[in-house]
């Protein structure tokens, strides 16, 4: 007889936010009791443009989606001004960083990767045997990163660096991260909330891509438009090394729905300019709130979530929050220079904000 377990338990602790599953388990409810804020998702979407996008796009479920995602590029790339064969699609960036990392084994370099970093990011570089070498990042102040480190020869190796920066929502400069360019082989820069900054203050190199054959700019639009559950991101680059990604995977990463979803996302103006006057007095409230609680100090971030370094273990913290209040926060276990003295909050409604504030008072006062 075949046994088999859960593997929702609560022993089984993820290495990424948003695991409702388990989180449920702990909190004893089902998952739509919850509420999350280990995932740092926009609380104002999915935009209705979105789903009546998917609606409409139904009628192409009996059909193999174009392999070469024609109207999909050309939308990205009307987005950024790019050439649409700059543009790859994928199923969620994950699935992008994956062959970012092929890329780098392909080409016998090193990894220089800032710390701490997404946890994501080891898996694909360990998936291929990519060697890696940490760059710590100061979590004290507000320093900036050491580009005069003493690394042997640079140019053959590569960098992976996202910005704004998770887990602790630093937003670098173009001042510190052009000369990253020149620098290195490859350089690897994950923008996944970087929609999350208006336009206007948007440090993005994706401006360098012309300039920078070695570089490539991953981008989510799971987060900001709310539909991590579809799978979406983009690639921007060299033609010639999207077209080499293309021949690594599957001919259809991406489905029909998501493809119409991303296309009316990305022209839903409206949506944007409401995340974007919505988050920065949220993010300040919540930081308030946060910074006004005994043993609690939050770091100031840009994106749509806080770091927040505490005296009360954050595991201890995660699951009183969960078994009495149904709340769930991000423990930072999964970030090896974090360990429990952190944990992270995604910025959601203000009604949720003070639901989360209360339950961390209760928390810590136990």
């Amino acid at each position: 007889m075949i046994q088999t377990s859960s593997t929702h338990t609560p022993s089984n602790r993820p290495v990424h936010g948003g695991n409702l599953a388990w989180a449920a388990a702990i909190a004893d409810c089902s998952p739509d009791s919850l509420l999350d804020f280990s995932a740092s998702i926009n609380p104002l979407g999915p935009p209705e443009s979105v789903m009546q996008a998917m609606t409409e796009a139904l009628g192409q479920l009996r059909h193999y989606p174009d392999p070469s995602y024609s109207n999909l590029r050309h939308a990205l790339a009307d987005h950024h001004q790019l050439p649409p064969d700059w543009v790859l699609p994928g199923n969620g960036a994950a699935e992008l960083l994956t062959w970012a990392a092929r890329d780098l084994a392909e080409a016998g370099t090193d990894c220089h990767l800032l710390t701490p970093a997404f946890g994501d990011y080891g898996r694909a570089l360990a998936a291929f045997d990519v060697a890696v070498r940490p760059w710590p990042l100061s979590l004290e102040g507000i320093d900036s990163l050491d580009l005069a480190m003493s690394w042997p020869e640079p140019k053959d190796t590569s960098i992976l660096i996202n910005n704004p920066h998770n887990p602790t929502g630093r937003l670098f400069t173009l001042a510190e991260l052009e000369p990253l360019l020149e620098r290195y082989a490859t350089v690897v820069v994950d923008e996944a909330f970087m929609d999350f900054v208006p336009p206007n203050q948007q440090p993005s190199v994706i401006r360098y891509l012309g300039r920078y054959p070695s570089l490539v700019v991953l981008r989510s639009l799971t987060k900001f438009y709310t539909l991590p559950g579809l799978r979406l991101g983009y690639a921007l680059g060299h033609p010639d090394r999207l077209l080499r990604w293309q021949r690594w995977r599957d001919p259809w990463p991406v489905n029909a729905l998501a493809a119409a979803a991303a296309i009316a996302a990305v022209g839903d103006i409206a949506f944007q300019r409401r995340t974007w006057e919505w988050l920065p007095p949220a993010r300040k409230a919540l930081f308030n709130g946060l910074q006004a609680m005994p043993g609690l100090s939050p770091l100031a971030g840009a994106a749509n979530y806080l770091l927040v370094k505490t005296t009360t273990p954050a595991p201890l913290l995660q699951g009183l929050l969960l078994r009495h209040h149904q709340v769930l926060i991000r423990d930072c276990l999964s970030f090896a220079e974090l360990g429990p003295a952190y944990f992270r909050v995604a910025v959601r409604t203000e009604a949720e904000n003070a639901r989360l504030l209360t339950a961390l008072s209760q928390g810590i006062a136990v």
